[in-house]
């Protein structure tokens, strides 16, 4: 029997994207590469845990789930996030930033500045600006002020970012548009933080690093994994937590999310085989296995 692997994400380097696995091995993706993997005959999709402990009973856990925890760890793994405003005392400055993800999707955010820009790649921002530096709270009460006053949201559905990939503007100059134009209206408002260092207009574009340009529309998107299913498909693109994969009955996106909690061997064929949620309807747009 294959030695079973447990993903633990799509990590996004400095190369482009990377699968990490338990203990700690890498799998590189490039664009044209065949990423072709097996669930384990009889396997169980078991919860991941929380803040890099296991789970203490080892809880099976939804197929379609994208976080893989159980109830008590998911509720662990969020009281002490940024992401779940449980933090106030974080001493690192934090930037205010606008993502786009396609026309009229705009989403304002914050993330320690030590990252960089890891956190706009993880959420497949197509293009992006800095707005602001500063303390944690300051840059959490200006996010507050943008959606209150400009009502620009702080997420944006997964299922709305993939929908418009493949139809996105074909000039740089033409996708920073939005951000441009809110990011103007953003630093006219009155009321920001003292504390908060504005930051000029620099619209940063991911489309080439994506691999979106001439992007094929997706004809739907892995639902779930199951038990003795396989994934199988050649790398196109791959944006936030999604793989694009081209396989016999068109591209199929693959949100790495999935993979995580199940024990994962090398394909033993060529199809793919697990769920396919197909898309028919366009979403509107909002104002070591290989």
């Amino acid at each position: 029997m294959a030695q079973a692997w447990k993903c633990s994400g799509l990590r996004w380097s400095a190369d482009g994207p990377v699968l990490a696995w338990d203990g700690g091995r890498r799998s590189a993706l490039t664009w044209g590469k065949r990423v072709a993997f097996g669930v384990a005959e009889g396997g169980v999709r078991t919860c991941v845990g929380a803040r890099g402990h296991a789970c203490p009973t080892g809880a099976a856990v939804s197929a379609r789930s994208t976080g893989a925890r159980c109830e008590e760890c998911a509720r662990l793994d969020r009281a002490h996030s940024v992401a779940a405003d449980t933090i106030a005392d974080d001493p690192r400055p934090y930037h205010v930033y606008l993502a786009w993800f396609g026309p009229g999707m705009v989403k304002v955010g914050i993330t320690a500045e030590g990252r960089g820009s890891a956190r706009l790649l993880e959420q497949g921002a197509v293009c992006f600006s800095w707005l602001g530096v500063g303390p944690l709270m300051a840059a959490r009460r200006t996010e507050e002020l943008l959606r209150a006053a400009l009502g620009v949201p702080d997420r944006i559905p997964y299922a709305e970012k993939r929908a418009v990939r493949a139809v996105l503007p074909e000039e740089a100059a033409d996708r920073a548009v939005d951000v441009a134009e809110l990011h103007a209206r953003a630093l006219a408002l009155p009321a920001w933080p003292e504390s908060l260092v504005r930051e000029p207009l620099r619209v940063v574009d991911h489309v080439e690093v994506f691999g979106l340009a001439g992007l094929p529309v997706a004809v739907g998107a892995v639902g779930e994994l199951v038990a003795g299913g396989v994934v199988s498909g050649e790398l196109v693109a791959a944006a936030g937590p999604d793989l694009h994969l081209a396989t016999g009955g068109g591209v199929v996106v693959l949100d790495t999310r999935l993979m995580s909690g199940w024990g994962l061997v090398p394909a033993r064929g060529a199809e793919l085989t697990v769920p396919v949620r197909e898309f028919k309807e366009e979403v509107g747009v909002q104002d070591g296995l290989f």
